[in-house]
């Protein structure tokens, strides 16, 4: 498996990611989950403009929210409960997603975010379960 990122912080402690917003995990979790895919789609080499084709087709609401459809079942209570507060702390509305999908996606954002900065092997066996091709 392709590492994830060349470098991860330390694992922060249950009372330091406590004090972060959910959608602040979910701002880091977008920025981690856009590199991991971009990472998975290295090889074959392709022109640069095939590759941002496509990483947006696996980094946009409506895939992301389909993604964490698939990965709930592999989730513990914890995780579930991290999804369902980044869902519900999204605020507006997206222009280019549906409602439903931005929170969902919102959610999925926010759990990367959080097992980033939390658990990187859990992060890694979950995102073993995403198919990126």
């Amino acid at each position: 498996m392709v590492s994830l990122l060349p470098f991860s912080p330390a694992p922060l402690s249950p009372t330091e990611i406590g004090a972060i917003a959910p959608v602040s995990l979910a701002y880091i979790g977008d920025a981690v989950f856009e590199l991991y895919v971009r990472s998975r789609l290295l090889f074959p080499a392709k022109r640069i403009r095939d590759y941002h084709h496509q990483v947006v087709a696996h980094v946009k609401a409506e895939q992301q929210a389909q993604l964490i459809e698939s990965l709930i079942p592999h989730l513990t209570d914890t995780e579930k409960d991290i999804l369902r507060r980044g869902r519900n702390a999204t605020s507006g509305r997206h222009r280019r997603a549906d409602p439903s999908n931005y929170q969902k996606a919102t959610g999925f954002e926010t759990l990367i975010g959080f097992l980033y900065l939390s658990d990187h092997s859990r992060l890694l066996e979950l995102l073993s379960h995403v198919e990126i091709a």
